[in-house]
């Protein structure tokens, strides 16, 4: 290595500065309020749904009929 090289390697591994963008934080927050929003109605719609199980038969003639 020349001693021309470290300074570029110096300048390589310096940490980049950030750039900030708006449309980015508008997004992030967009992205949490749906978040949030979807979460909110899992636990509202949540509890009043419910799974019967029965049990799936597996002799097709065990299937009961109804009767019209």
């Amino acid at each position: 290595m020349t001693d021309s090289t470290i300074p570029e390697a110096r300048r390589l591994l310096q940490s980049p500065t950030p750039v900030h963008s708006p449309w980015a934080t508008l997004v992030a927050s967009a992205l949490a309020a749906t978040a949030a929003v979807l979460m909110a109605g899992v636990m509202v719609l949540g509890p009043g749904v419910r799974f019967n199980d029965n049990g799936v038969p597996v002799d097709p003639a065990t299937i009961p009929v109804q009767q019209y």
